[in-house]
């Protein structure tokens, strides 16, 4: 009987560890996770960024006669990037 409640406590020890241990993976984890979503804000920022900045390139540019407008190209282009 002794023997048995000893084991149980063992089992219960072993698993108030594995506990401790998957609480700090998982805070781990969470940080990680933070970090990753604002470099990823960063990066979506920048993007659209750069495609404002090719947009309003892509207007500068003359269009040879009988050509689309170059705002249609631009919507065309900024359509395409967003699917």
């Amino acid at each position: 009987m002794i023997s048995e409640f000893q084991d149980l406590s063992e089992k219960i020890d072993r698993l108030a560890e594995l506990t401790a241990s998957l609480r700090r993976d998982n805070a781990t984890l969470r940080q990680a996770n933070a970090v990753l979503n604002a470099e990823n804000a960063g990066y979506t920022a920048l993007l659209a960024e750069a495609q404002r900045r090719v947009a309003a390139l892509i207007d500068t540019i003359p269009a040879p006669a009988g050509a689309a407008p170059a705002a249609a190209v631009a919507a065309t282009i900024h359509d395409e990037a967003a699917q």
